[in-house]
């Protein structure tokens, strides 16, 4: 003699819920990706990682700008232009994207000490950099040379 086969609410709900699951896996499949073009609006359009030369650090930087690669351990431009930096004053720098018409960037501090970036856009669309300590100075944030990462997008 057989029993009915009961079937209790939560097996129920995770039998459906994996149906649906593997349902939308399968919709998702079926649906061409296209990538973002490299330069497009929104995109990351350039990255630069600024920690200075090993031998030297960052506050020994040239004042005009260069590319070398060991000022960087990682930049990217989406034009494939140069990524150029240069150290203007302590705790200023100042990052190129050259041929990248990238209107906005996002910096910050690469120290675990609270430090933190500060970024602006030049009219010739160099991004200035300010790297500021943790700590203040009667109130006032004190510019240190820190490294840093800026992306531009």
């Amino acid at each position: 003699m057989r029993r009915p086969v009961t079937v209790k609410p939560a097996t129920f709900l995770s039998v459906l819920a994996l149906f649906f699951a593997l349902g939308g896996s399968a919709v998702a499949v079926g649906v061409k990706v296209t990538p973002q073009p490299r330069c497009a609006q929104g995109a990351i359009r350039g990255i630069a990682e600024v920690t200075g030369d090993p031998n030297k650090g960052i506050a020994n930087m040239p004042d005009s700008f260069s590319s070398a690669n060991t000022y960087f351990s990682r930049k990217f431009n989406c034009t494939g232009g140069a990524v150029q930096v240069r150290r203007v004053d302590t705790g200023v720098y100042e990052v190129k994207f050259v041929g990248n018409p990238a209107p906005s960037a996002l910096a910050n501090a690469i120290a675990e000490d609270g430090s933190s970036a500060a970024v602006n856009r030049l009219p010739d669309g160099t991004f200035r950099i300010s790297t500021r300590g943790a700590t203040t100075n009667a109130g006032q944030f004190v510019l240190t040379d820190k490294p840093f990462i800026v992306f531009a997008f």
